[in-house]
């Protein structure tokens, strides 16, 4: 199987970083990176070098390019990049794919593999979601310092099974993969504790740990979750009882210095994925008529509209600030 990594940033980095350890420079299987700027040339030089929680490796591809042209098409195309880069880094898949290219995305969001389709000639996009906090350290160099580094994917429609190879080829690299038949569900929650803690950590100016003890920060959180559990139901997603607590949990299971990816965004002055986690709520309410004050209060603020930072929190059960 010919592999293609779009995007080698924290989780791109990871999970290719896994693929190219157990496959890369192996007669049945070829795996190519697919960066740019200062980390393609540190991984020319000196391949990909992988910290993880696990253990420290350093795993060399078959080719690192930032033309994808020079891969040619690929049966697995893992594309990994900031959703903001989404439309410009898809545009650029072309040729990467044949008629049974798989893609599949490992970004934020319940939409992204909509998106993809709409974009991407030919193939087949799967959607996909990640547990995982890793960045990149310095050119070359990726760190992953907490999460479970779970990867589950699946087709939003037609039979799961079809993919089982796919799961058995990941997991052979040492990626917990689980093929659902649902995948529905593992997005939205996902989603649901992803965004709120994008949102708030972004506002606050806070790590994971200082948010959940925080009275405000954490009824801000608590709040955020009420409404996209709402959002979910009226999409038709039946998350399982006690998807909040579930949540929670997850949220404090992260070491407590971790930062959200549109945290540091935010603190980089940069792009950031706000339209991803939180516009996309205040969007979907609108079209859905379903209440979304916080997000919108919250949307508003990381816009420039409100500059109070963080913003007090009335009454949480009424679903304000």
């Amino acid at each position: 199987m010919k592999i293609a990594v779009v995007g080698l940033g924290g989780v791109g980095g990871y999970f290719g970083g896994k693929l190219a350890g157990k496959y890369a420079d192996s007669p049945e299987h070829t795996v190519i990176f697919i960066a740019r700027g200062e980390h393609l040339a540190a991984i020319r030089r000196e391949g990909l070098l992988l910290k993880a929680v696990e253990g420290v490796c350093r795993v060399i591809p078959d080719l690192a390019t930032d033309h994808p042209a020079e891969a040619g098409s690929c049966d697995l195309v893992l594309f990994s990049v900031k959703e903001y880069d989404l439309e410009a880094a898809a545009a650029g898949l072309d040729p990467l794919l044949h008629a049974n290219t798989v893609i599949l995305p490992v970004l934020n969001g319940v939409d992204i593999a909509a998106r993809l389709r709409s974009i991407v000639p030919r193939g087949s996009v799967l959607s996909g979601c990640v547990y995982i906090s890793s960045f990149i350290e310095a050119p070359g160099v990726v760190r992953q310092v907490g999460g479970t580094c779970q990867l589950v994917f699946g087709p939003d429609e037609g039979r799961a099974d079809t993919y089982q190879p796919l799961e058995t080829l990941l997991k052979q690299a040492g990626i917990k993969a689980e093929l659902s038949a649902d995948i529905a569900v593992p997005l939205w929650s996902k989603y649901l504790f992803v965004s709120p803690m994008a949102g708030v950590t972004s506002l606050m100016g806070l790590c994971f740990g200082d948010v959940m003890a925080d009275e405000k920060g954490r009824a801000m959180v608590h709040g955020l979750m009420a409404e996209i559990a709402h959002l979910a139901g009226a999409k038709g997603v039946a998350l399982p009882a006690g998807s909040m607590e579930s949540a929670i949990a997850r949220i404090e299971h992260f070491p407590p210095e971790t930062k959200s990816s549109m945290q540091l965004d935010y603190e980089r002055g940069g792009k950031t994925e706000l339209e991803l986690f939180i516009g996309f709520a205040v969007r979907a309410g609108h079209s859905l008529g379903v209440p979304m004050p916080l997000h919108e209060e919250l949307y508003a603020a990381l816009t420039g509209m409100i500059t109070n930072n963080p913003l007090p929190v009335t009454d949480p059960s009424r679903g304000s600030f």
